[in-house]
This record gives structure tokens, sequence and C-alpha cells, in this order.
């Protein structure tokens, strides 16, 4: 029996149906959420990236404006650029998030730094001409900002860690990990080093 040449774009039809069928069942698995949460975590990682930069490049000015003042606080002043040197030493690209060791490191010198910055604030306080400098205040306007900016930026990076973390930990995502993505692997998380870690420092000097 010849096969009539109505039943070709029929099955083709029928095909592309169970095929969209496939795919939307797939989709409502949670096959695109590992990928997905996965570049939400790069993304927040370029954030938190990018406001610890915005912070180094404020402090090259700040500290000059506090030495036209204070130069004698020459200790807490080398202790600012030490720890900013340090800091910006660490290669902070994509890679970092698959190196515990070397996010460890970066964590470590950012907390560092923003302990020789809450020195130089101390420090400040000695200094009446100074905190009423027009070029002072306006730092300690952007630096605050910027603290607050670097707050968020964490928050919103722990946040999509998380999500990466559990979905790959859990039903059924899990499965999926296993089958298609398993070279992604557990993301490392910032820790808190300090009681109240996750606020924003006050910036006042």
């Amino acid at each position: 029996m010849q096969t009539r040449p109505t039943d070709t774009p029929i099955r083709s039809v029928w095909q592309l149906t169970a095929l969209l069928m496939l795919a939307l069942l797939l989709t409502g698995c949670g096959i695109n959420n590992i990928p997905t949460y996965d570049e939400n975590v790069k993304a927040a990682w370029s954030q938190v990236e990018n406001q610890y930069q915005r912070r180094a490049d404020l402090i090259p000015n700040l500290v000059e404006t506090v030495k036209g003042f204070a130069a004698q606080e020459k200790e807490t002043l080398t202790a600012v650029i030490e720890a900013r040197s340090k800091a910006t030493s660490i290669q902070v690209d994509e890679s970092i998030l698959n190196n515990p060791e070397k996010f460890q490191q970066f964590q470590q010198a950012q907390g560092e730094l923003s302990s020789a910055l809450s020195r130089l604030m101390v420090v400040s306080e000695r200094y009446p001409d100074l905190k009423s400098n027009q070029n002072f205040l306006a730092l300690q306007s952007q630096l605050e900002g910027t603290e607050n900016r670097i707050a968020v930026a964490r928050r919103d990076f722990i946040q999509s860690v998380e999500r990466f973390n559990t979905e790959i930990r859990t039903f059924p995502g899990k499965i999926w990990h296993s089958i298609l993505y398993s070279d992604l692997e557990q993301r490392e998380n910032f820790k808190a080093t300090a009681e109240n870690a996750e606020e924003a420092p006050k910036v006042t000097f």
C-alpha cells in the first residue's frame, strides 16, 4: 500500500508538536535554571568588583587630602596605602569564583582595607580644619555612598550564590546538574567576619 502524499506533512506537524511539548516540559522542570543562576552569580560578582574598585579609586585623593592637614599621621596613612595596594593586587576575574583560597584572600584584603579606613576616620576627628575642608567633605560623601553600594552588591551576590548552590543540590536541579552541568561547581560565598558585617559602615569624619 502506497503512502498518501498528505501523510508526510501530518507526521511532520505531529513531530513538531511533540518537540514543542517536550521543550515546554523540560523548561517547566527547570532545565535552564542552573545556567541562568550561574549567569546571575557572575553579574552580581561584577557589581561587587565594580564597587570595590570605586572605593579603591577614591582612596588616593582621600589620603592626599588628609596628608595636607595631618601629615604627621604617617603610620595611619601608610597603612591605608598598603592595604589598598594589597587589595588591588589580587586578580578578581570570574575565575576567582571557582577558587575558594583566592576568594578568601580577596575577602581578607578588602576587610583589611576597611579596617585601615576606619582608623583613618578616627584620626580625622583630631583635625577640625580637615573636617571642614570642602574636598574632604566631598570625598566623605562619595565614600559613604560607595560603602552603601558595596553592602548592597555583597548582599545581592550572597543571595545569587545561595540560589545557585541550592539549585544544584536539590531536586530537580541536582539531576540536571549531574546530567548537563557537572562542570559547574558550588560557588564560594562571602562570610561575615565581624558582628553586623552585612551592614555598611558609618563613614563619619
